[in-house]
């Protein structure tokens, strides 16, 4: 990160700047992702050993939490980027041999990028029984038909692949109608609409809608199979949190520090900022606030590595709620200090609260999170025979 991540953040932006596309794909990241493989640092988040340097869940929580302090560059430099991550997983577990040859070594390799095509814009995507694209079968194949917004990483160079979660069989149960698909993004009847801004902002690699007409697609190509679409979702998400929260922390460290190095280096009526008692109490308010969340993000980490995903499920909930939540107040309180400059792209501030801001909204917003915490709460205390923490007495 010292000797060759954060110098290369300026001459990111200034490639970027010369080439006049938002979605240019820069030589500087070829010479990062060069020099990290070079390393060992490569696809560190593969918990299979197979595939990658298989490292626990909790073994590659700091690590990406050291990445997240530059996350333009860092997680893609490392191939370690969503939702590439998310999906190499995806065909690890649930891909067929040809889809690992296909598709699965070059995303290993970083020659590819993909996108995961799930939320749509004209239903509630939040509660996933809502999904509408059509799969429907014709012999040996399946005919899509729908539109999806929000497919990160679509817009990328170098992207090749999407995985496309739709709707197979409508009359099944209601977690049992979706199911998941590997389809190339160059595939007749896709058309890209759109990009997405996010607060203004058009990320280099892009959140696209896109339309599925008459897209025909090999039945060979279907995910573990029909109504299996929930089944993949959990066990896709559950990993990929741990890798937000940890990147907003570093991204909450980051912030701190620029808040402090501001701090110390701006007078305002005869005294630095620093000796101010208010901007004193959000530094300490911040340190409190990272070592609270860093630590509950390792323990639903552990729980993962040691008891499984289902039995972490309150923890993954949690950390997906209290990680962006903290690190945007410690990114507004840094915004703050830096004045009007924080406001600008002079420094990384301003961006990073609006990728923090719509990490409260991605993978499900917080109060579906809430809600699910609640649930699983009542139902502890709603068993037969378990006794009050008030009063002994049973419920």
């Amino acid at each position: 990160m010292d000797e060759w991540v954060y110098p290369a953040e300026a001459v990111y932006e200034r490639q970027m700047l010369e080439s006049a596309d938002p979605h240019h794909h820069p030589a500087v990241m070829e010479e990062l992702k060069a020099e990290a493989r070079r390393r060992g640092l490569w696809n560190l988040f593969h918990p299979h050993p197979e595939w990658g340097p298989g490292l626990t869940n909790l073994e590659y929580a700091p690590l990406a939490e050291i990445m997240g302090r530059s996350v333009h560059l860092a997680p893609e430099a490392c191939n370690c980027s969503a939702p590439d991550t998310g999906n190499m997983e995806v065909l690890t577990l649930f891909g067929t041999d040809e889809h690992k040859e296909k598709y699965l070594r070059p995303l290993l390799d970083g020659t590819i990028r993909s996108a995961f095509a799930m939320t749509e814009p004209d239903v509630a995507s939040s509660d996933a029984t809502n999904i509408q694209l059509r799969m429907d079968r014709d012999g040996d194949e399946y005919v899509l038909n729908g539109r999806k917004w929000f497919a990160s990483n679509a817009m990328h160079k170098n992207c090749a692949v999407l995985i496309v979660m739709g709707k197979t069989d409508p009359d099944a149960p209601a977690h049992r109608q979706q199911s998941m698909m590997v389809v190339p993004i160059d595939a007749p009847g896709i058309s890209l609409v759109r990009n997405l801004p996010v607060f203004g902002y058009t990320d280099r690699e892009g959140h696209a809608e896109i339309e599925f007409t008459d897209v025909r697609v090999p039945a060979r190509d279907l995910l573990k199979g029909e109504g299996e679409g929930f089944a993949i979702s959990q066990a896709r998400l559950g990993p990929g949190r741990i890798h937000h929260c940890m990147r907003a922390i570093g991204m909450a460290e980051r912030a701190l520090e620029m808040l402090c190095q501001r701090a110390d280096s701006r007078v305002t009526f005869g005294a630095p900022l620093s000796e101010r008692a208010n901007i004193q109490d959000w530094i300490a308010e911040a340190r409190i606030e990272i070592e609270m969340t860093r630590l509950l993000t390792l323990k639903a980490a552990w729980m993962m590595d040691t008891v499984g995903n289902k039995e972490a499920r309150t923890e993954i909930a949690a950390i997906k709620i209290a990680a962006p939540r903290m690190a945007l107040e410690i990114v507004d309180r840094a915004i703050q200090v830096h004045g009007g400059g924080g406001v600008t792209d002079d420094f990384p501030l301003a961006s990073a609260w609006a990728h923090l801001r719509t990490l409260r909204l991605a993978d499900g917003p917080d109060e579906v999170h809430k809600r699910a915490i609640a649930l699983w709460e009542l139902r502890k205390h709603r068993e037969p025979g378990m006794t009050s923490a008030w009063t002994g007495s049973r419920p």
